[in-house]
């Protein structure tokens, strides 16, 4: 057998030309080195009563993404991480649009802060608290207001043209969950973005809130996936308004009041009547929702007691104006899965999935073993080409069949897979493309198919 090297720098030279002179095998992610634990049930295997009920812990359990070390506690393997960190990557960009830098809190908060707020006996028992060895109390943050208005109240000489400060994180947040259930999308630990906002006044503290909102918008709109906004209660958080980011959801928590005329929307917690409140309509409808982010127009609840105050260009002092805003950053990775997929297999939404390409090369030792080096060519090709740098992954392992790999790829939902097999073998080699954004299969050159990728990307 020709060497795979040799092999595709002849490919190389029949599809690329002259340029193929200089053309070299890139290494590309396989699926042959991926850690990914993979844990299907037997097929007799029946649901016990602590067993997952939602799709996503389900799929992300069997597939190796998620797993739980312990109850509401999970473990995310590479490919969790590689989705998680393609949404963090969307996140960045329209917060960094909008203004806002980026740092980082300690996740433990000293407990006195909680106390001057008052929120450390409001929070309840889901609030998780530990003791240093000098007995001092510390707050395993669920969010930090209190910690991000300390920084600021401290700063030596915060003006008014300092204003508005945005600042945000992405870190791990901590709920004490009586019962955690659904994978990710209720667990003790959580990834989330929270963003503090801080201004001269309340009507400029009401533009950057819709200034952030906006951003929340196109967020949202690029992940695509089906979502509402609805008026929430403010909550513990405390504030004067707030708005909830829902995906609809039969397994969703909130319960939700959509108007079908003006698309006002609110939670039902707020708000039970069947009747819009903003256009008179009595066709509210009622539906489902996962929450998946909060925004929340604070005023001045933390700002005055922790002492956050600006100097006004009189020389005066003012309390900051303050809003925080959340987005369930690994939420989100559950909750899109649970509205996209289907029971046996994985969607993504496609900026966020593990890797946009699979390419499927033939089984060592079949009769398709001579187009191997044709695979190859093509994934390190595609991961060439924008916007698929380094996002295309390539299952070459030599003991399965093209059959198998093939199911497998579409349960982990890869939006493009690529299957080189018997038609690569024919004079003009063909290959077989599977869009699973589109549900669509096609036969291409590969030409053709490199064309395709590039136009579905445009």
């Amino acid at each position: 057998m020709i060497p795979i090297q040799n092999n595709c720098k002849q490919l190389a030279k029949f599809y690329l030309g002259a340029t193929g002179a200089a053309w070299e095998l890139k290494c590309v992610s396989t699926v042959s080195s991926l850690f990914q634990p993979i844990c299907l049930p037997p097929k007799d295997a029946t649901l016990k009563k602590d067993e997952p009920t939602s799709k996503s812990q389900k799929l992300f359990s069997e597939l190796g993404i998620v797993r739980q070390s312990s109850p509401g506690l999970f473990t995310l393997t590479p490919l969790g991480v590689r989705s998680l960190e393609k949404l963090v990557k969307i996140v960045d960009e329209e917060l960094k649009n909008v203004g806002c830098q980026k740092l980082q809190l300690p996740i433990l908060t000293a407990g006195n802060l909680w106390k001057k707020t008052g929120r450390w006996e409001s929070t309840g028992l889901e609030l998780l608290t530990v003791k240093d060895r000098h007995g001092r109390d510390y707050v395993l943050s669920p969010t930090h207001e209190e910690a991000i208005t300390d920084l600021v109240a401290y700063l030596p000489q915060l003006t008014h043209k300092q204003l508005p400060l945005k600042l945000y994180q992405i870190t791990s947040k901590f709920r004490d969950e009586i019962k955690p259930r659904f994978g990710l999308l209720r667990s003790r630990e959580f990834t989330m973005k929270d963003l503090y906002t801080f201004d001269k006044t309340v009507e400029t503290a009401q533009q950057t809130y819709e200034l952030v909102c906006k951003a929340y918008d196109t967020i949202f709109q690029r992940l695509n996936t089906p979502f509402v906004k609805v008026a929430g209660s403010t909550g513990n958080i405390g504030g004067l308004s707030s708005h909830e980011y829902h995906f609809p959801s039969s397994i969703g928590e909130d319960d939700l009041r959509l108007c079908p005329f003006c698309h006002f929307g609110t939670n039902a917690e707020l708000s039970p009547l069947d009747a819009c409140t903003k256009c008179g309509s009595a066709n509210m409808k009622a539906t489902k929702g996962i929450e998946v982010a909060h925004t929340f127009l604070l005023g001045t609840k933390y700002s005055q007691v922790l002492n956050a105050f600006f100097s006004s260009d009189d020389g005066t002092r003012s309390v900051c104006q303050m809003g925080c805003y959340g987005i369930g950053i690994s939420r989100i990775l559950a909750a899109s899965v649970e509205v996209l997929a289907t029971d046996s297999e994985i969607r993504w939404p496609k900026l966020i999935a593990p890797y946009s390409v699979c390419v499927v090369a033939p089984k060592g030792g079949s009769k398709e073993e001579s187009a191997i080096a044709l695979a190859h060519f093509v994934a390190s090709q595609i991961d060439q080409m924008k916007p698929f740098t380094q996002d295309v992954i390539l299952d070459d392992r030599s003991t399965t069949t093209i059959g198998k790999k093939l199911i497998e790829a579409k349960r982990m939902g890869y939006p493009f897979i690529v299957v080189v097999g018997r038609k690569s073998m024919e004079q003009v080699p063909l290959v077989e493309l599977y869009d699973l954004t589109k549900n669509t299969q096609n036969l291409f050159t590969v030409a053709q198919l490199f064309d395709y990728l590039k136009m579905s990307e445009s």
